[in-house]
C-alpha cells in the first residue's frame, strides 16, 4: 500500500509504560468510531513515505483526542520509542462517509471554486492544515490565494458539478492581488533611478 492510498489518522506521540503501548493522537471528529481498529499502516519520522503495518491488539480511548495503542510485536519500550512521531495511516476505503455536501480534502482537489456573489474564480490546488486552521490554496489571477477552511467562508461542494461554493469577506482578493506599501515604494524607487 502506497502513501497515496491511504489517509492519515493521527500521530504517535509518546510510548506509555514499559510494556511497549503508546499513546497517539487521533485527528478525527469521533475517535470513538475507530475503537475496533484491526490494522493501522505506520509512516516512520525518519521513512516518512514508506509505509509499515501493524496490526492492533489493544486500543482504549483517553481524555481529549488521544488513544492509547498496543501493537502486535512491540512488547517493550525499547521497540516502542522509535515510534514516537510516526503518522497513522488508513486505508481511503475505510474514510468514513459524508453527507452529499461535505467532502475530504483529497476529493475536491481540481474543483472549480465558486463564490456566492463573483461566480468561478479559480482551481482548488492544494490544502494547508495549518496549527490556526486548515487553509483551501486556489490559484486566481496567477496568484495563490489561501481561504480559512471554516463553514462561514466555505459552504459546501458539489461533486457531480465538481465545484467548491465559498462566501468570501470583501477584500480577500485584493490582499492578494494589490502590492504591498514596501514592494510598491521598492518599485517606484527603481522607476526614479
Amino acid at each position: 500500500m502506497t502513501l497515496d492510498e491511504t489517509y492519515q489518522l493521527g500521530y504517535i506521540i509518546k510510548t506509555h509504560g514499559l510494556r511497549g503501548h503508546v499513546v497517539a493522537h487521533f485527528d478525527v471528529d469521533d475517535s470513538k468510531a475507530y475503537l475496533k481498529l484491526k490494522t493501522v499502516h505506520l509512516a516512520l519520522a525518519g521513512a516518512p513515505t514508506k509505509l509499515v503495518e501493524h496490526q492492533v491488539e489493544k486500543i482504549q480511548p483517553q481524555p481529549g483526542s488521544r488513544i492509547l495503542l498496543k501493537l502486535r510485536g512491540i512488547e517493550r519500550i525499547e521497540e516502542a520509542e522509535p515510534l514516537r512521531g510516526a503518522q497513522l495511516h488508513l486505508p481511503l476505503a475505510q474514510l468514513p462517509e459524508l453527507a452529499e455536501d461535505q467532502f475530504y480534502f483529497h476529493d475536491v482537489i481540481g474543483f472549480t471554486v465558486v463564490d456566492e456573489n463573483m461566480g468561478p474564480l479559480g482551481t482548488v490546488e492544494n490544502f494547508y492544515e495549518l496549527p490556526q486552521q486548515d487553509m483551501l490554496a486556489m490559484r486566481y489571477q496567477g496568484q495563490e490565494v489561501l481561504i480559512p477552511v471554516v463553514d462561514e467562508l466555505v459552504t459546501h461542494a458539489d461533486h457531480g458539478k465538481k465545484e467548491i461554493y465559498v462566501k468570501l469577506p470583501d477584500g480577500l482578493l485584493d490582499v492578494y492581488l494589490k502590492p504591498s506599501t514596501r514592494q510598491q515604494d521598492e518599485a517606484d524607487e527603481s522607476e526614479e533611478a
